[in-house]
């Protein structure tokens, strides 16, 4: 065990749990559990709102199947995760002023609460839940995988044991604390992944002689390495393209990251958030990325993708420093599950329990069932995480991919869109998850990209149509 590299990384881990435990006295005396609990009283600054979208975006995905996946296609792949550039901006953009005064208007809290106010119907309601429990179910996993990876790779331990390490760890923090302490933590493990990933670079950089040598050692290991296209080929302009949907663009129609859009306190934060969001997702994204690709050359022969980043660390940092670097990747393991933990234990809490069995229920029951659900939710993402697959990426994009084509245009439609009706954010839904999951199924890149962008203009068919031919019928009746 490399006792170097852990001891930082537990340190940083008691910390957050010092954190946790401070902000749940925040919802012990809060007057409204479920503001505070799942949206941390809608208080939050520039810095934390910018923090916390971006940390809650950045996932193991992108902390270590990302670079793993680098590593093996080259530089193409770095180009096509650039996409990401736009996701903050266009987010807190998009969404902005207008979604924050309508959702505290309608005293939303999740974003199935903005979709149930909006559309006044049941079926709406259902079939949110339903898709935010598929696809999030999925992206948790992804992240329980990285974070026993990462305490594996340090440690040395069995997969199993870390995972068990890993959940403990992650349960009791979010159980305790809620949205708060998931925000605050945030912009700790922001700076943490601001510093950390250039550190790594810089180092990565130094061991392999210099960008010039590397590139030549790249270029003659295989010259699709130093090209757009990948190490095979694979990456075409279309499908490379297509990311700017699915990683950028769409990532608006995501609920663990539209609920960030509820939570700041005022404009100035906004504005603050935009600037902030944007120019810290670049920066990071560029060089996890170039991380795997430089690491190449390093660390030659890694097999499984999703440890390049800490088998890296360990080899050009001394161990204190790679303890303290490899808190990014588990900084932004942990911001991610907690969100999504949230995310999930708030559908099943607020839009399904208090909607339709315990409308009625008081605050230390509801209190009760959060903390509940939030546990339970965690111990079977346990489970499902029990058997984990070399790249944990393509777990997170299917989820993104999912959650993207059900609830992109019932969102913004929904804002912008006056004339938008139940009936067609019913039919948007249904046609975006169906077809999506057809697609990926059974014919993965459609005309050359990825599932999500041919799902999503079908799904955006169903609700124009769905709307226009109701407006009609009731005006007909």
């Amino acid at each position: 065990m490399n006792w170097e590299a852990v001891l930082p990384l537990f340190i940083f881990i008691a910390i957050i749990f010092m954190i946790g435990i401070w902000a749940g006295k925040f919802v012990s005396r809060s007057d409204s559990f479920l503001q505070e609990y799942f949206l941390g009283g809608r208080s939050l600054g520039g810095f934390i709102l910018a923090m916390t979208l971006v940390t809650t975006y950045g996932s193991a995905s992108s902390f270590l199947s990302g670079p793993g996946t680098a590593y093996n296609e080259g530089l193409g792949w770095v180009l096509l995760s650039m996409t990401q550039l736009a996701t903050g901006y266009f987010v807190l953009m998009v969404l902005g002023k207008r979604f924050a005064i309508v959702t505290r208007k309608y005293k939303a809290v999740t974003i199935v609460d903005f979709l149930k106010e909006r559309y006044q119907s049941k079926w709406v309601v259902i079939l949110s839940a339903a898709s935010i429990l598929i696809f999030l179910f999925s992206a948790m996993s992804a992240q329980w995988i990285g974070g026993a990876r990462l305490v594996q790779s340090l440690t040395g331990i069995p997969y199993f044991t870390a995972l068990c390490i890993f959940s403990i760890a992650v349960l009791v923090y979010v159980v305790v604390g809620g949205f708060r302490a998931v925000a605050i933590t945030d912009g700790i493990q922001g700076i943490i992944m601001f510093i950390g990933t250039l550190i790594l670079l810089i180092a990565v950089i130094i061991a392999g002689g210099g960008v010039s040598q590397i590139m030549h050692d790249l270029s003659v290991e295989n010259p699709n390495l130093i090209t757009p296209f990948g190490a095979d080929g694979s990456l075409t302009p279309a499908y490379v393209s297509s990311f700017w949907i699915l990683v950028g663009v769409g990532v608006v129609a995501l609920p663990q990251i539209a609920v960030r859009a509820m939570s700041y306190k005022n404009t100035k934060a906004l504005h603050r958030g935009i600037i902030i969001s944007t120019f810290v997702v670049g920066f990071i994204m560029l060089n996890m990325h170039l991380i795997g690709v430089f690491g190449r050359t390093v660390l030659p022969g890694i097999e499984i993708g999703d440890t390049v980043m800490p088998e890296l660390a360990q080899a050009v940092l001394p161990g204190w420093v790679a303890g303290i670097v490899l808190a990014a990747p588990m900084a932004a393991i942990m911001t991610t599950v907690n969100s999504l933990l949230l995310m999930v234990s708030s559908t099943i809490v607020k839009d399904v329990y208090l909607n339709y069995i315990r409308p009625d229920a008081n605050d230390k029951t509801i209190r009760k069932w959060s903390m509940g659900a939030t546990a339970l939710i965690g111990i079977i993402v346990v489970l499902m995480s029990l058997q984990p697959p070399d790249l944990i990426i393509w777990l997170n994009l299917f989820s993104m991919g999912g959650l993207e084509a059900a609830f992109i245009w019932p969102i913004i439609l929904g804002l912008y869109w006056r004339r938008g009706t139940k009936h067609g954010a019913i039919a948007s839904m249904l046609t975006g998850v169906l077809s999506y999951i057809i697609f990926e199924t059974f014919y993965p890149q459609p005309f050359g990209m990825h599932s999500v962008v041919t799902s999503m203009l079908l799904a955006l068919t169903a609700f124009v149509s769905g709307s226009l031919l109701y407006e009609k019928e009731a005006i007909s009746s």
